[in-house]
């Protein structure tokens, strides 16, 4: 099939649903509608249907449509999945609920800790044993296998967890517990934590299946609905899904492995922010993304944002590890925090103002949309403090109104506090501003990284009207606003790599390291990872989306990146060690030992002496290789920016209402200036600067924002 050069990325959000279309000359259009909650492919299939009607597109032209979706994450928040049971190991019911015995708040004598997904009376256990090397300690018990199934037949469960102990080393009994109840209850949904997560610790494990079977049944009927219409509508390309590593997926495996699409929409974002930096050369980034609902913080160094083999889903203490339901799959490492929009403002009971992590959403959304919305929302603070105005608000199905804004904020949060809604506005803006900053703040310190010398990249609807904000309470030198910021995240999608990456645990310390069991493992997982890529790539060759290697697939070169955790005994915890080709022998186990000692100085300042070193988990992932980027130069301001207009606008730089400048971004050429006070408009997104503000104009439309020295001491 000969494909049009067309591609597609479409991002769920929680308010949004973002489209972008890129047509065969590079170009790129989008647009925003509201997420629709009975059924976010309507959403996706109406913004689709206008970027083609608008640019004349035949649906028969698109190579391929990527598509991200906050559907698993919501469907775990709001525990709206599937009917399902968990089955393990005799002994071991009760892991997800003890989980670690370990306590966020230490000292905290009433800490209350978050509800397992599946509860007591939902899980089940079987008599068999495996020890952590494989060996079958107590075989598999068939006759309790069959009670249990039977169980699951009268309940009606609708979908099943399987987690035994040390099934990463020998998933011999899930898979014989799965054909059993596929022989008895073939419909049923069921997930292995072998294929799932095979990693040791059994909590993290069983959660991740948990959470797998949990959502396995809602996102494999959507996804199979949307390829159905997409198909329907003439879109006979493949449908792929961006996983929460930042590559690409088929369809089916998704379907296979929900779980992998918790923080898929993210990840999108993260690696729009990453090609930006590498165009720009900034090798260290704070990627700042905020939307409707949230707002998301990663690290990208030397143009790549870092990762992590395991990360947490509905956090119930705010920024607090341990405080959310433990996912152990690879990951782009972020911190998200319920900051968007449409996030509600309310006042506690000791008088302060709060921010989320409810959001109004797009069902009813802001109090400004007229929808029905009654509650106010940062979207509503901003409108009230003259940074959004109906006259350049970028959705066009939307016609803000300031009365419906003012008078939610005057009912719920000026009148309580006895204040008027100016200053019930600027209160608002000022809490969700602090919290995005120590939500910053937070990452770096669990990272290990200190902010400064970073560049910030903001993108996503609501980043650019807080960016300048955070920017100052940072710290930081340099702020970017990329073109197409608003949709940033479906653009991100459109510059993923096909990739998977397959992990497992193996534990062998350096002084006694078994070359044999590391050097097979890793030839495993290669192959499994490869195998994953070069089908995807090969579906992507038949539509005509991939036709830079004639050979096909099968030659096509591959990125591969090997990594293994490790720790010195005695440790709860390990940290990743990049490691080279090739097979291990005794000298490469030894030069191991020293890639580790290097990392653990970088990481915590100084090795320890005469400590035993363990290997633990060991993970390949293998990627098609993207097109090199070409390094851009910032340019300097050459000439200053036609204002259209002006309006009143809060600055909290002076803490005061001032005449601020309005300017057209589409307006803007390469090398002009815009100073502030300033509000930049554009389809989908405001750029806000403050008085000691300056905003360049790049060669590819960036926006570089500094601070005016000469403004800022004046």
């Amino acid at each position: 099939m000969a494909g049009g050069g067309v591609r597609i990325g479409a991002d769920v959000g929680g308010t949004f649903t973002d489209i972008v279309i890129e047509l065969a000359d590079g170009s790129l259009d989008s647009t925003k509608v509201l997420t629709t909650y009975e059924g976010p492919e309507i959403g996706i299939l109406d913004g689709i249907g206008q970027l083609a009607e608008a640019n004349q597109v035949d649906m028969a032209d698109v190579d391929q449509i990527i598509h991200g979706t906050t559907l698993a994450t919501n469907a775990l928040i709001e525990r709206r999945g599937a009917k399902t049971a968990l089955v393990t190991t005799e002994g071991f019911r009760d892991v997800i609920e003890t989980r670690t015995e370990g306590r966020f708040e230490q000292y905290d004598l009433n800490i209350v800790l978050p509800t397992p997904l599946i509860e007591r009376k939902d899980r089940f256990t079987i008599a068999e044993r495996i020890n952590a090397r494989g060996e079958v300690l107590l075989p598999f018990d068939d006759g309790a296998a069959a009670r249990v199934i039977s169980t699951i037949a009268e309940r009606g469960y609708e979908a099943v967890a399987v987690g035994f102990i040390h099934s990463y080393r020998n998933a011999d009994h899930e898979r014989r517990f799965r054909s059993l109840l596929l022989d008895a209850l073939p419909d049923i949904s069921v997930s292995i934590s072998s294929e799932v997560s095979p990693q040791m610790r059994e909590f993290e494990r069983f959660n991740t299946v948990c959470a797998n079977a949990y959502v396995q049944p809602l996102m494999a009927s959507y996804l199979f609905r949307l390829q159905s219409e997409l198909q329907h509508r003439g879109a006979d390309c493949p449908l792929y899904l961006i996983h929460s590593g930042g590559g690409l997926i088929s369809v089916e495996t998704a379907a296979a492995f929900p779980v992998r699409l918790v923080e898929s929409g993210p990840a999108g974002g993260a690696i729009f922010a990453a090609d930006l930096a590498a165009r720009f050369g900034r090798d260290r980034v704070l990627s700042y993304d905020m939307g409707g609902t949230t707002a998301k913080i990663a690290l990208i160094e030397d143009f790549t944002p870092q990762t992590a083999k395991t990360f947490e889903v509905a956090r119930t203490t705010r920024f607090k590890k341990g405080s959310g339901m433990p996912i152990s799959i690879p990951v782009i490492e972020m911190i998200e925090i319920g900051a968007g929009g449409g996030s509600i403002a309310s006042v506690d009971a000791l008088g302060q103002i709060r921010i989320g992590p409810h959001s109004a959403g797009s069902e009813p959304g802001p109090a400004a949309y007229d929808l029905g919305g009654a509650e106010p929302t940062v979207t509503d603070a901003n409108l009230q403090l003259g940074r959004l105005h109906p006259d350049t608000f970028g959705a066009k199905t939307i016609t803000l109104s300031p009365e419906k804004a003012a008078s939610a904020i005057d009912a719920k949060v000026g009148g309580p506090l006895g204040m008027s809604a100016d200053i019930a506005a600027v209160g608002i803006a000022e809490v969700v501003d602090e919290n995005m900053t120590n939500a910053a703040r937070v990452h770096a310190v669990e990272n290990g990284k200190d902010l400064a010398g970073f560049t910030m990249v903001a993108f996503g609807g609501g980043a650019p009207l807080h960016a300048t904000r955070l920017m100052d309470k940072l710290g930081l030198d340099e702020l970017l606003v990329p073109p197409g910021a608003g949709v940033g995240s479906a653009i991100g999608f459109l510059r993923a790599p096909f990739s998977y990456e397959a992990l497992r645990s193996l534990y062998t310390r350096i002084d006694d390291f078994d070359f044999v069991a590391v050097n097979r493992l890793l030839e495993e997982l290669t192959t499994e990872a490869e195998t994953f890529v070069r089908s995807g790539l090969a579906a992507m060759s038949a539509s005509g989306a991939n036709p830079a290697d004639p050979a096909g697939p099968a030659d096509v070169e591959l990125v591969v990146e090997r990594q293994v955790s490790m720790r010195y005994k005695g440790q709860g915890w390990e940290i990743p060690v990049r490691i080279g080709a090739g097979s291990f022998d005794g000298f490469a186990a030894e030069a191991l030992g020293g890639t580790f000692t290097k990392a653990y100085e970088e990481f915590f300042g100084r090795a320890i002496d005469d400590l035993a070193i363990e290997a633990v988990g060991w993970s390949v992932r293998v990627a098609s290789v993207l097109p090199p980027v070409a390094v851009t130069e910032m340019l300097g301001a050459s000439g200053h920016a036609a204002i259209t207009g002006q309006r009143s606008a809060y600055d909290p730089v002076g803490g005061e209402v001032v005449d601020t400048a309005i300017v057209e971004r589409e307006s803007l050429a390469p090398g002009v200036a815009v100073n502030g006070p300033a509000i930049i408009v554009e389809s989908q997104t405001t750029t806000v600067l403050g008085a000691h503000h300056q905003a360049v104009s790049q060669a590819d439309g960036t926006l570089r924002i500094t601070r005016n020295a000469r403004r800022e001491t004046s």
